[in-house]
């Protein structure tokens, strides 16, 4: 169920991104970008996924990530962030620094963390939702089509076992991007 949860999403996400290349405005492009919507990869040790970044009007730009637990196949989460993007050198206009905030849900197996390692709390899964904060640097390529990112996006969740994984909260970002 969970894997055509995460297919369903993904295929939902480039559907989003075809769409959003098609409506792009490119009056709307901020300072410190070159592009309009960008659709990557987002991860660290711990955590994969998709991720699209769409600009809504000048330095505004929403972002959608569906990621998915690298040691427990069976978790996916959903979020949706609002960034604000700032030039962060006057000469250097490829970097750009962004932060934002946003909710999140995911279905996750009934794991918790506790001391550094993992125990199984109950049987099958449970849906949650919570809150995120995002904060990072982003660096745009001139000549080519690609955009990297690291970021801090802590969390919490409302409620199940695990409210919040600080091994989890950092990730880095690599987007195609389009103009």
């Amino acid at each position: 169920m969970k894997k055509r949860v995460f297919i369903l999403s993904l295929c939902s996400f480039i559907t989003f991104s075809a769409m959003a290349q098609q409506r792009g405005h490119s009056s709307y492009k901020t300072v410190g970008t070159d592009y309009n919507t960008a659709l990557g990869v987002r991860g660290n040790p711990y955590l994969i996924g998709f991720t699209v970044k769409h600009f809504v009007e000048g330095p505004h730009a929403i972002e959608g990530m569906i990621t998915t637990d690298i040691n427990r196949n069976g978790n996916v989460t959903f979020t949706g962030l609002y960034e604000y993007n700032l030039k962060v050198f006057q000469d250097l206009p490829e970097w750009s620094l962004f932060f934002g905030g946003g909710l999140h849900f995911g279905v996750y197996d009934r794991w918790d963390f506790n001391r550094d390692r993992f125990y199984k709390k109950g049987d099958g899964s449970y849906v949650t939702g919570g809150i995120d904060g995002i904060i990072g640097v982003s660096y745009t390529f001139k000549k080519l089509p690609i955009n990297l990112s690291a970021d801090l996006k802590p969390y919490v969740n409302f409620s199940g076992p695990t409210k919040y994984m600080a091994e989890q909260m950092g990730g880095v970002a690599a987007r195609y991007t389009f103009k």
